[in-house]
């Protein structure tokens, strides 16, 4: 404990000290840029002390002298070093368990929204987009996918020029709504995936129905996840969207929708495994429905297979204790 207080009195000695060169003075003009450069030597001697919080304060201040000097380049990128190590302290905490008041994870949330507001004021859509996704991913390790998606949408939006990276980051947000407990928030974001895909996913020559690549990928994604979706939420007749009973009758034994572009993009076994598995959840035959999940069980994501356990659940607890 000693050692900690004398290494606090150390740093904000040194701290002051570089911060007093930038104060203005009668005829005198601070020199910013070697003030930055000392803030970034401190940093580093922080960090070799395994303290990264205090680095990050310094790499902060190398932001605001970045930005004194009009570096916007150098702004972003030690907003962003600031950004990562207050995320570095924070994750140790949680980690550790240590009891707190989140303010490394609040510090490194403003560094990372100053450094996408430079990206975007810079027109880099993509460097902005890039860092929602990383504070994203961090939010969602930390336990806090409801924050982490609307960082996930941000990306997405700023990904619209970039189909497949929108799609991607789309998937995300879809992904923290099914953790979040939100089924239905979740499947209107795999809704508009599946028109954004077919959308943008055609072929130059082919027929725009019919999805390429990794737009097909994603598109079969996209059909499996939202039927699994109805049979969990099971909407009623009167309050079902028209696109999503359109999408459950192509799974009725009399339908003849099998050459639209979402079925083409599954397996003819995957398929029928899904057509049964409606007609199961119709009918209410939660034995049938649990022979089935070991034939589904190898064709499906985690994330999918644990919604197909949810739909058992619920199928067993009408009341609703599955949801």
């Amino acid at each position: 404990a000693v050692q900690n207080k004398m290494e606090d009195v150390d740093f904000l000695t040194k701290y002051r000290a570089v911060s007093s060169k930038l104060k203005k003075r009668f005829l005198r003009k601070p020199n910013v840029a070697e003030a930055s450069e000392q803030f970034g030597s401190l940093s580093k001697d922080l960090l070799e002390q395994d303290n990264p919080h205090y680095a990050g304060f310094c790499c902060l201040a190398m932001a605001r002298c970045e930005q004194t000097l009009s570096n916007s380049p150098g702004e972003a990128h030690t907003l962003v070093e600031a950004a990562r190590l207050f995320l570095e302290a924070e994750c140790t905490n949680h980690t550790l368990k240590c009891p707190g008041f989140e303010e490394h994870l609040i510090a490194a949330m403003n560094c990372y929204n100053f450094a996408i507001k430079v990206h975007i004021e810079q027109t880099q859509p993509a460097m902005a987009a890039c860092l929602c996704l990383e504070l994203g991913n961090a939010l969602r390790s930390l336990n806090k996918a409801d924050q982490a998606m609307s960082y996930y949408q941000r990306a997405a939006d700023l990904q619209y020029q970039t189909p497949l990276d929108c799609l991607e980051s789309l998937g995300l947000v879809a992904s923290c709504k099914i953790q979040t407990r939100d089924y239905d928030g979740a499947l209107t974001i795999f809704t508009e995936m599946a028109y954004l895909a077919q959308e943008r996913g055609g072929s130059a020559g082919g027929p725009p129905s019919r999805p390429i690549g990794a737009f097909c990928d994603i598109l079969a994604r996209c059909e499996v996840t939202r039927v699994l979706l109805l049979m969990l939420l099971q909407p009623t007749p009167q309050r079902i969207r028209p696109e999503h009973a359109q999408t459950l009758e192509r799974y009725a034994w009399e339908s003849h929708s099998e050459d639209t572009a979402p079925v083409n993009c599954l397996s003819e076994e995957v398929f029928l495994l899904l057509q049964s598995t409606v007609m199961a959840c119709q009918s209410r035959d939660v034995s049938a429905l649990k022979s089935l999940q070991k034939d589904l069980w190898p064709h499906l994501t985690a994330e999918q297979n644990h919604l197909l356990h949810l739909v058992i659940q619920e199928m067993e607890h009408p009341s609703g204790e599955g949801i």
